[in-house]
């Protein structure tokens, strides 16, 4: 029994990241009620997951407000466009669907196709913000050509955002499971996912700091992705 309540036996290791991801869905949706703070909130999720993922992991909390404060401009900025994109095509679904209109099939595939597109590309841009200091332009950018070149990765990673949804539209009853894990388990399992990809993007040593939180600069010539 004292091996199985070892903190580092396979039990209490599950349960503690357990324990971090229902903290992080806490600060996740605190910070989120105010909407526009939101952008900064997931990128100082995917900023905290990412140390996690790879075993760099030091003050959770902390490393959160930390990058949540140093990001929260930029962040805001990439979320105001990302809101603008799914207002516009929240309205085109409403002229689809209300307006009485008949629209070709083919401006209808299109717009749906693009929106696809562009979702694929939004499951990086916060992991980039939160890793990389680059430009609002090169970092949607690089989210667009990330999610075309590893484009399975990028397919189980929308899965990974879709899943809790889907659960809990079909039963009410995962509305607790949601509630407690549903924004931050999500991101952990993307965060598996993107980390071997940024891992081939990222200078091969960089300072980190007494509090394990990893640098978010890179070198110059390491800041835009051309493929």
């Amino acid at each position: 029994m004292g091996k199985f309540f070892d903190m580092d036996s396979p039990v209490m290791r599950v349960l503690n990241r357990v324990g971090d991801l229902m903290i992080m869905n806490f600060l996740m949706i605190l910070c989120c009620i105010p909407v526009i703070t939101a952008g900064a909130a997931f990128t100082a999720m995917h900023y905290v997951l990412l140390k996690i993922v790879r075993g760099e992991e030091g003050y959770l909390i902390k490393g959160f407000f930390k990058s949540f404060k140093e990001n929260f401009k930029q962040a805001t900025i990439l979320w105001l466009l990302m809101l603008l994109v799914v207002v516009v095509y929240v309205g085109d679904s409403l002229i689809f669907n209300y307006s009485g209109l008949t629209f070709p099939k083919a401006v209808v595939i299109a717009v749906v196709a693009v929106g696809i597109l562009l979702m694929m590309a939004a499951v990086y841009v916060f992991p980039l913000q939160a890793r990389f200091e680059n430009s609002v332009k090169n970092t949607l950018k690089n989210a667009m050509i990330l999610a075309f070149a590893n484009l399975p990765k990028t397919l189980l990673m929308v899965g990974c955002y879709i899943l809790p949804l889907v659960i809990a539209y079909f039963s009410n009853y995962a509305l607790l499971f949601v509630f407690l894990f549903g924004i931050s388990a999500p991101a952990y399992g993307a965060a598996w996912l993107y980390s071997g990809i940024f891992k081939k993007l990222e200078p091969e040593t960089e300072k980190v700091a007494d509090d394990m939180d990893f640098s978010l600069r890179i070198d110059e010539e390491n800041q835009e992705i051309d493929g």
